[in-house]
């Protein structure tokens, strides 16, 4: 989020930024659709840690940009007052064709996310990967819910970004491919038809990214703290890693009702970590917290053989100490301030990959 230092409103500021940041950057700092988005993407890295270091340092640089122009920098699923008709369209073809196709859904779209992309080095196996995490979609969203107030009120959700972005077509969990073929065929037949100029159209919570060589996981709000981000990006790549060996051991996945995948999406937009999700494959319900506790310990090994294991420990400071909705309702019920919540989101956006803010 792009937003003025005092008035801690959004500014559609964007061409300035991206006229003012280092050139280093380049082709890290990106404009989203709305001029008051900023969109920052770390290189392809080699391991959790060194993406955490790049995006310690990307905040940073942009950070530093921004305050020298009167503005900042904050990280949270939607900001807390702002009105998307308040926001400018970037100016670039792209996104010209989508406003002009969507209209007034897109509009809505003054939504903030996190992306990660795990490399796969074989498309069926991306595709077992891409199957795999269907069912792991609902917990992490339920952990990342960073996004419980839309347009100065508080919602009742944990994830308001979640039913926001809904309203696009072609988003949500996916659809289950039986192999490569299949899902090249279907993209294919959507080109074809002129639905989507090319399968990026499709905004899938997970998808291949044939042009990246990746399974992209795109479910999770943005998060206002960096060890919130890196520790997601831990627990997904080692899922990941646990779905590609289980695709070269020759295991076959379950199959679960599309419905009930879209039923615990809900749970855990609506309660993150606070309410409860179906126990697949059992018809049972429990506590999404004791869920998100059992995979991260069964993930941990993965963890650790991937040289990650300090910024998993994040999943336990959301699990225990609570996620950014959390803190964010805390902040708000103490003051009903919004303008000092967003304050407090740009604080805790400055902090570093060990949790402190600079100077601090």
């Amino acid at each position: 989020m792009i937003v003025d230092q005092q008035s801690m409103e959004l500014v559609s500021a964007i061409e300035q930024l991206m006229g003012a940041v280092p050139a280093e950057t380049e082709g890290r700092v990106k404009p989203e659709l709305m001029q008051s988005v900023l969109e920052i993407a770390t290189d392809v890295c080699r391991n959790v840690p060194e993406a955490g270091g790049q995006l310690e340092d990307l905040r940073r640089r942009v950070r530093e940009t921004a305050e020298s122009q009167g503005l900042t920098i904050g990280s949270a699923g939607t900001h807390p007052f702002a009105r998307p008709e308040d926001q400018k369209i970037v100016e670039a073809d792209r996104y010209r064709e989508i406003v002009d196709a969507l209209r007034f859904v897109v509009r809505q779209e003054l939504l903030f996310g996190l992306h990660v992309h795990v490399g796969i080095d074989h498309p069926e196996k991306a595709i077992h990967v891409a199957n795999g995490m269907r069912v792991h979609l609902p917990i992490l969203l339920a952990l990342s819910a960073n996004s419980p107030f839309w347009r100065g009120s508080p919602t009742g959700l944990m994830s308001s970004r979640t039913p926001i972005f809904k309203q696009l077509p072609r988003v949500g969990i996916p659809p289950r491919f039986d192999n490569w073929s299949e899902y090249q065929a279907r993209i294919e037949f959507m080109v074809e038809a002129g639905a989507v100029a090319d399968y990026t159209y499709v905004w899938w919570d997970v998808r291949p990214h044939p042009n990246l060589g990746t399974v992209e996981v795109r479910v999770c709000d943005a998060q206002t703290r960096l060890t919130h981000t890196v520790a997601l990006a831990a627990l997904i790549q080692a899922m990941c890693k646990e779905l590609a060996e289980s695709y070269e051991s020759g295991y076959q996945l379950g199959t679960f009702p599309r419905e009930v995948l879209e039923e615990n999406k809900w749970l855990a937009a609506r309660y993150g970590l606070d309410g409860t999700l179906i126990d697949l494959p059992k018809p049972r319900r429990v506590g999404a917290a004791d869920l998100a506790r059992r995979l991260a310990e069964r993930l941990l090994p993965h963890a650790q053989e991937l040289g990650s294991e300090r910024e998993f420990e994040g999943i336990e400071d959301m699990i225990e100490g609570g996620t950014g909705a959390h803190r964010q309702l805390a902040e708000w019920q103490g003051s009903r301030d919004l303008k000092a919540l967003v304050r407090a989101i740009v604080d805790a956006t400055a902090a570093g990959v060990r949790g402190r803010a600079p100077g601090s």
